[in-house]
């Protein structure tokens, strides 16, 4: 009964262990109150502009651009990317989409969300989003998975008349991630995140050449490539309730304890 009680104990501890690395894998509603985004849009993927999870990026611009924003995404978060075009009174029907790529440049797949979508006549807005599959800290190098590092945005319209051409148009674009948490952990990690020219970066901080990163932010608790999760949490309770639950089948199996040794004649 000693083994068992030491066994429930460290169940216990890693119960409560686990409570506080749940409760980490919550969205924070801080930083969905962060609304000072950028006020501008990039027009290549050089020139993409830079925007943090959470924020609400701007942008006026005119019918026929192509809008580029960048943002960074993590091991273990699954990003959404939201795009909203306020039209001009009057216009045809336009086709607008919203595209995703990674860090090489890899066109990514929407799991969910109205990538493209058609206003027509008379339409003051369309709204367009895609949700991404869920960021990998490794993958192979065949795969086309989502790995960390900088994701870039880009908005356009496919299909205009000639007389919609070059009309004003406001862009917002919002990025927000869920921590899908161990489950989506795997056995590897990246040894640099996908970000443009943080091969060139040299060791010393202070070196301005560091400049030479095309893209600067990164999460806000730094790049982790999946090196902790909760799965360690829970395969530890699985394993103690694994070696509680052989202490009592064992318990039960044994049968009853052997009879004491009576002398003859007693």
């Amino acid at each position: 009964m000693r083994a068992v009680r030491v066994l429930s104990a460290a169940l216990l501890t890693l119960g409560l262990a686990a409570v506080p690395a749940a409760a980490d894998s919550s969205p924070s509603p801080e930083a969905s109150g962060d609304s000072g985004g950028p006020t501008r849009a990039g027009t290549s993927f050089r020139t993409a502009t830079e925007v943090e999870q959470g924020q609400t990026a701007t942008a006026r611009a005119s019918t026929g651009d192509y809008l580029y924003w960048s943002f960074p995404a993590d091991a273990g978060q699954r990003p959404t990317v939201r795009a909203t075009v306020k039209l001009p009174e009057s216009h045809a029907a336009e086709t607008w989409q919203v595209d995703v790529y990674d860090g090489l440049r890899r066109r990514q797949a929407c799991q969910y969300g109205a990538q493209t979508r058609t206003a027509g006549p008379g339409t003051t807005s369309v709204e367009l989003a895609c949700v991404l599959r869920t960021v990998r800290a490794w993958s192979e190098p065949w795969a086309n998975d989502p790995l960390p590092g900088t994701y870039y945005v880009r908005l356009t319209a496919l299909k205009l008349s000639a007389d919609d051409l070059g009309q004003p148009v406001d862009a917002e674009l919002r990025v927000e991630s869920k921590d899908m948490g161990g489950a989506a952990a795997v056995d590897g990690s990246l040894s640099e995140p996908l970000v443009p020219g943080i091969a060139s970066r040299p060791e010393d901080e202070s070196d301005d050449s560091s400049s030479a990163v095309l893209a600067g932010l990164e999460p806000e608790d730094g790049w982790t490539s999946g090196w902790w999760s909760d799965r360690w949490v829970w395969t530890a309770i699985g394993g103690a309730l694994a070696a509680l639950a052989g202490v009592f089948g064992y318990r039960l199996t044994r049968g009853p304890g052997r009879p004491r040794h009576v002398p003859p004649g007693a």
